[in-house]
């Protein structure tokens, strides 16, 4: 059935030392991005939940497969187990989402920052390089978030048949390849999340070098 989702979280930095007072905007930024980084912190969390949480969906539904007809009972404690699993994904996305929201909602300070850049063009149109990047993350996630609550409902329906002793093959081989498919999907923009992610962090550690300001890259990933 579904394979591991893995995403990539965007790189914090240390703060080391600061100019003299023209770099203030560029302080600025440095502060709302850091703090972006800090409020994604969780999300990472909630992925690895999220994907722990799609191994045992796998492992249970593999075991319904095995199961012969006769184990009608078995099949429908497998069943439910599957669907509190769902349950459980569905508290998981939703935390993470609130995650990036709250990120999401940091980041925009930095936009509304980068007109205060006014002596160092540089600066200026790496910040914008930049959110232009990242932008277009949020907005992978977005796609990635949505596809996967579809998901998630359509896990509901096929363990919902698999528990009706009257289900039909051929519905039911419909309702696998669905999941699947839309799971190819979610892969899809995920990638595209993961690349967002790599460019931005790129395009920061460019802002910053051309910033003037001496920072400690901690890059890492997801």
């Amino acid at each position: 059935m579904k394979g591991k989702n893995v995403l990539f979280i965007i790189a914090g930095c240390s703060f080391l030392f600061a100019g003299c007072s023209s770099q203030t905007a560029q302080e600025d930024i440095y502060d709302h991005l850091e703090e972006t980084v800090s409020l994604e912190e969780p999300f990472e969390k909630y992925q690895k939940q999220i994907n722990d949480l799609e191994n045992e969906e796998r492992e249970l539904y593999k075991e319904i497969i095995a199961a012969k007809e006769s184990e009608m009972d078995k099949i429908e404690k497998l069943s439910d187990k599957a669907l509190e699993n769902v349950e459980e994904r569905k508290d998981k996305l939703d935390a993470e989402n609130e995650s990036i929201q709250s990120a999401r909602d940091e980041f925009e300070e930095v936009e509304s920052s980068i007109s205060n850049i006014e002596e160092n063009e540089e600066a200026g149109s790496a910040a914008e390089d930049m959110v232009a990047a990242m932008n277009k993350r949020y907005n992978a996630y977005e796609d990635m978030h949505s596809l996967y609550e579809e998901l998630l409902k359509m896990d509901e329906e096929l363990y919902a048949m698999l528990k009706k002793e009257d289900a039909g093959e051929e519905e039911l081989r419909a309702q696998i390849t669905s999941v699947n498919d839309k799971f190819t999907e979610i892969t899809e923009v995920n990638e595209t999340f993961n690349e967002k992610t790599e460019q931005f962090n790129e395009l920061k550690k460019e802002y910053y070098e051309a910033s003037d300001l001496n920072v400690n890259y901690n890059n890492k990933k997801g």
